[in-house]
């Protein structure tokens, strides 16, 4: 875990030619936090200046649609980070800095300025919720089936569960016709506190800047609400939640139906979510990532209590009775204990 961790904070070995070719030989190349993906992040300093460089190794990491998407996000108004060069053989995109500071450190700072930010946030989901989609896939069935599966996938083999999965299939699939019913919006997909940042220099109501939007696709308008508003890395208060989905639906004219979709999909994004949080500690050695999961599992149990997700309710009911829900390191630790 160590050394791993030490090879992180190496530069590519293809970082200062690159640099230099674009005008930053000499540059200080510094690490800087990175995600939950092969990606890696190096902040680029020279002088006054700094930029970000992304480091998207193939055959893991493809960075084109990260660079479409930030482009057409930009020539719609949207503050996404600019590209300023790109090297697709070897992964390497240097793109505007938006500097550290997240939306969520600073909610968690001063709570007391929570309804301003969140109501920027939604304020640009509506934004981009009135323009035409973006030209990405679409969040079809097929999409919605493959991501609830990594429960069954990497969660239930990690607590010791044999899943019955033609019922888990079956029960998804009588509760999904609520979210394909709809024309498709643009779904940034990862639209969260820690993806919402604070530009430097700027006042909040103006300058929230959007990260980690290279899987977006076309979708159900509620997703994005679902990643905001049940967010999987801070607990977002239940009043809050309210308040916001009340504000998005007065300013979009949604009805009762939006709220049965926004349930549906929340179950179905923290269900997903609980797999890859699995799968990022037992695969990828990232143990903190088991952590989050009773957060996730609390908002998957507000979900499943939507008379639309009984068939789904069911399932984990009798499959994942409470015993068996929260951080799965130590539910399977119980487990063998």
């Amino acid at each position: 875990m160590e050394s791993a961790m030490a090879a992180d904070m190496i530069p590519p070995s293809g970082a200062p030619a690159f640099l230099a070719a674009h005008g930053w030989g000499g540059a200080a190349i510094l690490p800087v936090a990175g995600d939950a993906s092969f990606r890696r992040y190096f902040r680029v300093r020279d002088g006054a200046r700094s930029a970000i460089l992304m480091d998207a190794p193939p055959p893991h990491e493809d960075p084109r649609d990260f660079i479409a998407i930030a482009r057409w996000l930009g020539e719609h108004g949207f503050t996404a980070p600019t590209i300023d060069a790109v090297d697709l053989d070897q992964g390497l995109v240097l793109l505007e800095d938006f500097g550290d500071v997240q939306m969520r450190e600073t909610l968690d700072a001063d709570a007391a300025r929570g309804s301003s930010l969140y109501g920027t946030a939604i304020d640009t989901l509506v934004r981009l919720h009135g323009l035409p989609a973006a030209p990405v896939p679409p969040y079809d069935r097929a999409v919605l089936h493959r991501e609830v599966g990594l429960l069954t996938e990497w969660y239930c083999s990690a607590v010791g569960v044999t899943p019955d999965q033609a019922r888990y299939d079956a029960a998804w699939d009588a509760v999904f016709a609520p979210v394909l019913a709809e024309p498709g919006v643009t779904v940034l997909r990862d639209y969260h506190s820690e993806n919402l940042m604070m530009i430097r220099g700027g006042t909040c109501e103006r300058t929230l800047g959007l990260l980690d939007f290279q899987d977006a696709l076309v979708g159900h308008p509620a997703y994005d609400l679902v990643s905001l508003l049940q967010d999987a890395r801070r607990d977002v208060d239940e009043s809050v939640e309210a308040e916001m989905l009340a504000r998005y639906k007065t300013a979009t004219g949604a009805g009762d139906a939006f709220d049965t979709a926004y349930h549906v999909l929340g179950a179905q994004r923290n269900a997903k979510i609980v797999g890859i949080f699995t799968r990022l500690w037992q695969r990828d050695g990232k143990p903190r990532y088991a952590g989050l999961c009773p957060r996730v599992w609390r908002y998957l149990e507000r979900d499943l209590a939507h008379p639309a997700l009984a068939p789904v309710k069911a399932w984990f009911d009798a499959t994942l009775p409470a015993e068996l829900r929260g951080d799965p390191l130590q539910v399977a630790t119980s487990a063998a204990a």
